[in-house]
Parts: C-alpha cells; structure tokens; sequence
C-alpha cells in the first residue's frame, strides 16, 4: 500500500529555497564590487620603498617633497652610493633606487616589481627632476622575461594552479565510491599534474617565465595549500565549503597577491593579506625565483608549507569528527543506511538525484523533494527497507534506504514522472507513480506486507 501527498509550499519555504540556490553567486557579486574593485580601481603609491644615494638630510629633504604631493607614499632608505642603491633593487630590497645628482640624476627601476609601480616611480620622480631643472635618466634593472613583456603570465599561472585545484575537491565529492584516502591521493596527483602541465606551457611552449625547475615547487604547493585546505573545510562546513574556499583562494587571493597590480599599489586591508594568503606567497617565490636569484624564499615556503599543513589537520579532524558521530548514532541506535549528501559547487554542479538524511537539513544543501515514512500492517516503522527511483523508462534514478525510523528524503529530481519502490526481502514490494517537481515537494509512505 502506498500513499503520497504533496507538501503545501509556504512562502517562507520559497524564500529559502531561493536563499539556498543564490548565496554563492550572491558571494561573488560581493567579492567583485567590495573586493576586487576597491582593490584595483584606483592603485596609489603606499610605503614604496625606494633607496636613495644622499647624505640623510638630503634624503629627508626628499622625504618631505614626497609626503606633500604623495601622502604616505613613498619610505625613502639613505644609502652610500649609486652602486649600493643599485644593488638594492637588484637584491629586491628596494623596488627603486633614485641618485640626485646635480645635473643628471640616475632613477634605477625594476620591471620585475610590476609595470604600474615602475612607471608611477618614473612619473613621480621625473616630475621631480624638471621642478629642479635637471633631466632624470632611467636605467631598467630587472626587466621582465621576453616572452612576458606584459608581465601578466604569473597572475595566468598562478589562476591555472588555483581553479582547477578548487574544481578537484567539488569533483570529489561525487566520487563517494572512493574513500577519504583516495580523495587525498588523487587531490594530490591532480596537484602535481596540474603544477607541472602549467610550468611546462609557461616556460617551455609559451616561452612567458624563465626555464627554472624551483617554480615547480612552489605551484604544487599552491595546488595542494589550496585543495587540501578546501577539502578539509568540507567536514566543518559541508555545503558551504564552496563559499570559504572561494573567498579565502579567490575574492582575498587574487587582489592582495600582488600580481595584478603590485602590492605597494592596493589598499592597506589587502597589503595586510598578502604575507598570509597562499597566492600572494606563491607570487612572491615566483618573482623572487625568476629575477632576484632565488632570495628571499623563506617566508614564501613557510607559509606555503603552513597552509598544506592546515589542510592535512583539517582532514585529520574530519576523519575523527565522522568517527565521533558515527559512534554517538550507535549509541542512539541509529543505523547509519543514508550517506550525507556531497558537498557541492552549485555553480559547477548540475543538481543530481541524491538521498538526504530524513531528520538533519543544513543550509547551503537542497531542500528535500521527496520524503516519506514505511512501517508494517500495525504501523511499526521498518528501518533499512530498500527505496528505489526509476524513470518511466526503468533508468535508475536514486537507490536508498530507510532509517531507523523507516524515514527516508531525497532530492536533485528533474522534472517528470518517476516511479518509487520500496521493497525488503519477505516483504511484497509496493510501486508508485509519481510527478517529481521542485516547486512541488512530495512525501510518498508506503506500507509494506509480508509475502
């Protein structure tokens, strides 16, 4: 026997149901116009460091200049002399070096830091040397590489290791025939793939970065920093992991990495996210790798290597919270028949049918669709009853069971007709039609007798 409903949706169901399907487009709006457009719209010099071959009085002089027209600008470094503020750029401890001589003052600069910091430098200190009457010459230090005269290619790279790692975890989450350490192996070996197929197009078939093998290092970091910290969250957060992963990797990443426009350019909130974020560290090992000799690659690593190491604790701690919960259910007497739902992307995924938990519905996840209770002739609920959902063409839509409580939910149906079975051995399977709709949620109980 076999009876079904269909559930009255209120207006407040609607409002949720439409909440549910537009917070993470809602999220990348406001990332777009709070992040990376306060971010980029309008790039200001802050705290540029510049060395300065004069004696110090000169230097504050200077100083003093800078302050008035550029407010916070510019941090001016006294040095010895021109071979010294020369070495500072060329060592990366300054991003510009500036001689006044008297006649022909020497403004040293560096490609390498960004194309927009290096022709703010020339306008502003260019200005300064016709105020005095004199003529400023230019002397490019650290060119970028010739395939890259842009000097966009590292901002591509580092977006080609970041979204496909992303992608990787959501893809994950549909492999649920896969255990938790096959996720990671192959989260793992997608990194690496993905880090060496995106150095070896940079470097060897675009010619856009120099040919050195360290850069491979640090995008499989990045790769890993960021796919197993997404797949960690999973665990904590469930269907809301898309929205942590994306405004930690993309909507804070890409405006503070210092790529797009150089980090002396951007607001003091993104400049204060730049040492901490896995893309802005990444970026800054690249540079340093590619035009400055490999120096200053510890900070870089280390917070590379934290982040890798954040993402293996929070998978750790998820394995131990799903073992916690597992024992807490036997102990209730809760058979586990049902698995939780994946954790998706609902802007990569295309819904599919999925079987839900009949008593726990977190927001981010779809609401239920089709629900229902078996029992017995005497109305005892029958926990473990197989539940079945085929097409009218016999396709296999969703394959389930009942709780301890002989409930069972499910969701992510196309509209159309489907048939529902349920059946148990020694018990003779009852069959219904029914119009699957998502504007339209069913409960459909059966009543199940023996043969």
């Amino acid at each position: 026997m076999a009876s079904a409903h269909a559930k009255t949706t209120r207006p407040g169901e609607i409002m949720r149901t439409l909440v549910m399907g537009l917070w993470l487009p809602a999220l990348f709006l406001a990332g777009l116009l709070y992040s990376f457009l306060p971010a980029f719209h309008h790039p200001t010099p802050r705290d540029i460091e510049v060395a300065v071959a004069a004696p110090p009085a000169k230097t504050a002089q200077l100083q003093q200049q800078l302050d008035t027209a550029f407010p916070g600008g510019f941090s001016l470094q006294p040095v010895g002399s021109a071979a010294e503020a020369r070495s500072a750029v060329l060592d990366n401890d300054a991003v510009a070096a500036f001689a006044p001589a008297p006649h022909h003052p020497q403004l040293y600069g560096a490609q390498a830091n960004g194309a927009a910091m290096e022709s703010i430098i020339r306008q502003v200190f260019t200005s300064a040397g016709q105020n005095a009457g004199t003529t400023l010459d230019f002397h490019e230090l650290v060119p970028t590489w010739p395939g890259d005269t842009l000097g966009t290619s590292p901002f591509y790279l580092l977006m080609a290791c970041t979204l496909p790692a992303y992608f990787l975890v959501v893809a994950m989450q549909r492999a649920v025939g896969f255990s938790r350490r096959a996720h990671v192996a192959t989260i793992v070996g997608g990194g690496a793939v993905t880090a060496l197929a995106s150095y070896l197009t940079a470097a060897y078939l675009m010619d856009a970065i120099p040919q050195h093998p360290l850069v491979l290092l640090y995008l499989f970091l990045l790769t890993q920093s960021v796919s197993l910290t997404s797949y960690g969250l999973v665990s904590f957060l469930g269907p809301l992991f898309p929205g942590a992963a994306v405004t930690l990797f993309i909507m804070l990443s890409v405006p503070s990495s210092g790529v797009t426009v150089p980090i002396d350019l951007i607001p003091t909130f993104f400049r204060y996210l730049h040492p901490v974020l896995p893309m802005g560290n990444a970026a800054d090992a690249l540079r340093n790798v590619d035009y400055f000799n490999a120096q200053q690659l510890g900070r870089p690593t280390a917070v590379l290597c934290a982040w890798v190491a954040l993402g293996a604790a929070l998978i750790v701690l998820g394995y131990l919270k799903h073992l916690r919960q597992l024992v807490r259910e036997g102990l209730a007497g809760i058979t586990g028949y049902v698995p939780a739902p994946p954790a998706e992307d609902p802007t990569a995924e295309l819904p599919e049918p999925v079987a839900l938990h009949p008593h726990r519905h977190h927001f981010g996840e779809q609401p239920p669709m089709l629900t229902g209770r078996v029992s017995g002739p005497a109305g005892q609920p029958l926990p473990g009853v197989t539940i079945t959902v085929t097409d009218p063409h016999g396709r296999q839509l969703l394959h389930t069971r009942t709780d301890h409580y002989g409930e069972y939910a499910a969701t992510g149906f196309h509209e159309g007709l489907g048939i529902v079975v349920a059946s148990a051995p020694g018990q003779q399977p009852v069959a219904t039609r029914l119009p699957l709709s998502t504007a339209t949620p069913l409960n459909q109980d059966f009543i199940l007798v023996p043969r």
